[in-house]
């Protein structure tokens, strides 16, 4: 397992914070999402051989956030 921060931008609430979350959960391999409305980002632990980065970046997207 590995664990990567992302920072995630357009996040205005609570609802926000939670739907990012949301996703990057779905995705398969990630054990874990945390998400921070405070500091705008996700900590992510995943296994590296059913998911990365990229495929995390494009879900957040999908969700109408942005990933810097």
């Amino acid at each position: 397992m590995e664990t990567v921060r992302l920072k995630v931008e357009g996040m205005t609430g609570t609802n926000c914070a939670n739907n990012v979350g949301r996703v990057l959960s779905a995705l398969p391999g990630v054990a874990e999402a945390n998400v921070s409305l405070t500091k705008a980002r996700a900590k992510v632990t995943y296994d590296p051989a059913r998911t990365g980065i990229e495929a995390m970046k494009q879900a957040v997207l999908r969700a109408g956030y942005k990933v810097a």
